[in-house]
């Protein structure tokens, strides 16, 4: 219903704007990224675990869709992981710019994996953005890897959005958001055992890093995760993905504003950033008058 793909669309922002809040607390809190992104998932599925008890919602599902869940769980596990790591290693900025290629992975990766006609103004759109990242390339190459990363991040965000889009029509949100979290965390703790990184040093977090831990993966994830993923019953992936790419937008602005000169960026990081956003915001008109 229109009511709803409203609702859905005006909600959708609301989580895009608390996403972009996610990155400056990526910047602020002191862990390494694998150990940020295991704590903010167990955090989340303790959460998430809370609100299923408390709503008596049934977990059971066939095994056959339950590694479904857990294989998207591994897939946004490592965006996330890709996502704080490139913060680390350049900075908000960069790593919301980049971000902002999911669109284009998305017009990419529907067609390929469910057979979407391809939409020729989709793929136009995908190479202005490429335009706006060469810029950013030829005037940042000193956060090269940095921007690689993030790429990376974009990508598996498209992935996880694509993926995910066919799960939620058929099962409960919240239900998906506790399987793929706890998908997630299984996979890192793993990873972080093989690595042998558990130790007494490794959970004795400073209260600062608690707190923003607390409010990462309660707001931030939690609720943001089953919001994002319940708004896909309504939007289709790449509207998802266009919205998303106003996160930078918003993370930009805010990491400016906390950050002040960390994040103050080359003339010509700002026009290719703006040559990716202006593309992704004339996407959406075209979008919103074909509907009409």
């Amino acid at each position: 219903m229109p009511n709803d793909n409203l609702k859905s669309y005006l909600h959708l922002h609301l989580i895009v704007f608390i996403w972009g809040f996610t990155a400056i607390l990526g910047a602020l809190i002191t862990l390494d990224a694998l150990p940020l992104v295991w704590f903010r998932m167990l955090f989340a599925v303790g959460f998430i675990a809370i609100y299923i008890y408390y709503k008596k919602l049934p977990l059971r599902v066939p095994t056959k869709i339950l590694l479904q869940f857990l294989f998207s769980g591994f897939i946004i596990a490592l965006h996330w992981f890709t996502f704080f790591h490139a913060i680390k290693i350049s900075n908000v900025s960069i790593t919301l710019a980049c971000l902002s290629t999911g669109a284009l992975f998305a017009a990419i990766l529907e067609p390929i994996l469910y057979g979407k006609k391809i939409v020729p103004y989709e793929l136009f759109f995908g190479l202005l953005v490429v335009v706006g990242l060469y810029i950013i390339f030829n005037v940042e190459g000193n956060y090269f890897l940095g921007i690689v990363t993030a790429l990376t991040s974009a990508f598996l965000s498209a992935l996880f959005a694509v993926i995910n889009s066919r799960l939620v029509k058929s099962y409960d949100a919240t239900v998906i958001s506790f399987y793929e979290l706890s998908g997630g965390v299984v996979f890192f703790s793993f990873l972080l055992l093989f690595f042998g990184s558990f130790s007494v040093e490794f959970f004795q977090l400073s209260m600062k890093n608690l707190v923003y831990l607390l409010i990462l993966s309660s707001v931030c994830t939690a609720y943001a995760f089953i919001a994002s993923t319940a708004v896909m019953k309504f939007l289709s992936p790449y509207t998802v993905m266009l919205t998303i790419n106003l996160e930078p937008i918003y993370g930009i602005i805010l990491a400016v504003l906390i950050f002040e000169e960390k994040e103050k960026m080359s003339f010509g990081f700002y026009v290719g950033a703006v040559i990716i956003l202006l593309t992704v915001l004339l996407n959406a008109i075209i979008k919103s008058r074909k509907k009409q």
